[in-house]
Order: C-alpha cells, then sequence, then structure tokens
C-alpha cells in the first residue's frame, strides 16, 4: 500500500502497511513510539535501544516482543555478541494505516492495475525489465538500437505508480542467476536481449532462425517474417516458479518499437488474449505507417 501526500505540485509518497485495531494496540504506549523512532531511522537490537532510551532492558524487550508479534517491526539480521545471539529489528514499512472505509477510486488509469499483475501492485513495479545491450556481444556481436523504445514503456508504466524506490532497469550483460528469478520486462528480440535468447525456444509464441528470422506462432501454426512485426507475450518465467514474463519484442527494431506501441496504445486489445487462445495473454502484431511518413506510428494485430 502507498499513502501519496499531494503538497502544491508535488506528489509525495511513503510504503505503508494496513494494521487492525488489536496491532494497534501494541504501538499505543510512549515507550513502544519511542522504540519505533529509533527502529525508524537504522536497524537495532534490544540492549542497545535500552541504552539510548536509559531504560531498563526488560521494560524495552517487552515492547519488541508486543512489536514483533503484532508484525509492526521484523527481525532483519543476528549476529553473536559476547556469546549469546543478538537479535537486530527493523520496521516492517515505513508507515503503518487503520482504514475504516472502503478503498475509492484515485484515478481512472488505476482501475486497469490489475491487470498488469504481478508486474505492477500497490503502485510500485515489481518487476526488472531488461534491455539489450547497445554494445557489441553474443556471438553475433549485435548492439541494440531497441533501449529507445523503452523510454515510452517507462512512461506507460508510470501512469500506474506512485513509488519507485529503486532503479529497475539492467542490461542483458548485467543480469545475474538471482535477477532472472524476479519478474522481467524483457525488451528486444533474441539477438540483442540474451535473457529473451535463454527463454525463447520455451514460449508459446518465439523467434525461429532459418535463413532469416521470424515469428512462429504455436496457436495459429503461423509464420511472420516481416521485420515490422513483434509479439507482446505474458507468460510464465521458467527460472522461478510463479514469476512471470512480459515480452516486447520484434524480428527488427521496428518490430519492436511495433510491440511497445501496441502494449501502451492497445493495451485492451492485449489483454483480450490471443484470437486463437483468449486465455493467453499473446500477441502477433505488425506496424504501420498509417499517415506515411516513413515512421511506425500505428499496428495491426494479426492474431
Amino acid at each position: 500500500m502507498q499513502v501519496v501526500k499531494r503538497t502544491g505540485k508535488n506528489v509525495l509518497s511513503v510504503s505503508a502497511k494496513e494494521i487492525t485495531g488489536s496491532q494497534l494496540k501494541s504501538v499505543s504506549s510512549e515507550l513502544a513510539q519511542k522504540v519505533l523512532k529509533i527502529l525508524s531511522k537504522q536497524e537495532n537490537y534490544p540492549k542497545d535501544i535500552a541504552k539510548q532510551l536509559k531504560m531498563h532492558e526488560q521494560k524495552v524487550y517487552y515492547h519488541i516482543r508486543n512489536l514483533e508479534k503484532a508484525g509492526i517491526i521484523k527481525v532483519i539480521r543476528e549476529e553473536t555478541r559476547q556469546g549469546a545471539t543478538a537479535k537486530y529489528y527493523a520496521l516492517s514499512d515505513s508507515a503503518f494505516v487503520m482504514r475504516y472505509k472502503d478503498f475509492k477510486d484515485a484515478k481512472k488509469i488505476a482501475e486497469d492495475t490489475v491487470d498488469l499483475q504481478p508486474f505492477v501492485s500497490n503502485g510500485e513495479l515489481h518487476s526488472k525489465i531488461i534491455i539489450g545491450s547497445p554494445f557489441s556481444h553474443g556471438p553475433e556481436r549485435s548492439q541494440s538500437r531497441d533501449g529507445y523504445y523503452g523510454i515510452d514503456l517507462a512512461l506507460f508504466l508510470g501512469t500506474f505508480l506512485t513509488h519507485l524506490p529503486e532503479s529497475k532497469v539492467l542490461l542483458d550483460t548485467e543480469v545475474t542467476p538471482e535477477d532472472l528469478k524476479e519478474n522481467l520486462i524483457l525488451l528486444g528480440g533474441p539477438v540483442v536481449n540474451k535473457v529473451l535468447e535463454k527463454v525463447n525456444s520455451k514460449l508459446p509464441i518465439r523467434f525461429v532462425k532459418d535463413k532469416k528470422w521470424y515469428i512462429y506462432s504455436r496457436f495459429s501454426k503461423k509464420k511472420y517474417t516481416a521485420g515490422e512485426c513483434g509479439m507482446v507475450l505474458e507468460t510464465a518465467n521458467p527460472y522461478a516458479k510463479g514469476k512471470r514474463l512480459l515480452i516486447l519484442a520484434g524480428i527488427r527494431y521496428s518490430g519492436t518499437k511495433s510491440a511497445v506501441l501496441a502494449l501502451i496504445k492497445n493495451f485492451d486489445k492485449f489483454l483480450k488474449g490471443n484470437k486463437h487462445n483468449k486465455k493467453e495473454k499473446a500477441s502477433v502484431i505488425e506496424g504501420v505507417d498509417a499517415d506515411s511518413d516513413g515512421i511506425i506510428d500505428s499496428v495491426e494485430f494479426l492474431e
């Protein structure tokens, strides 16, 4: 949950956790508030907190136990000190809210955020965005030109977000095995994005190289060869159970641009699923120069 505060032209937000009346009891005393104030600044352990407050350890331990039981604080690490195990505590969230009325719509676009789960939820991006490196890499010494279209994607995702605590974008050459276990948004085809290359063979719509690259759909059994063709696909992440992939990629960089346009301009159409299998969010699209100025500005859904 995010608590949003508007101050003039600025919009500020803080991550928050909803609590119940019984949980609220644990934070009601003055001493509990002092303990939380210390833990809001940095992790700490009860003995040091007691020293800072000039209080008896047992009083502090009493409140620590209650706060931990209520889920207000949590143990984040342990270490051995003078032969005993010292538990270090921190707040379980930045703020705590007790709600009495139901939520109301904040803005129209927020109605669709459920359709971007698990990539976006509660105003936060729960995914890494992987783009191809612009430097020569891989056996084909490819250089990605798709990263520019990531700006349009970021602007689209930004309309769903109220909080971005850390950078979420990685080059394919920077990805670690741990990164692969998260929800991933992959931008660019398998030649320029080596993470997509790794999962490509497992996809229901995938890239195939014969004499030239083409897109093959398991749903329609069709091949798509035009350079402006691309895919927008949500599927399971083979590296981590319960995690998902969102793929926007084309045969050429113009196809990747078309895939991004398909998502941001025809999001509702993408959500309706593949026309051969409505349960699958998997589209093959082709970029179109609608106003004949030499620039792709629209897309056609092929399936």
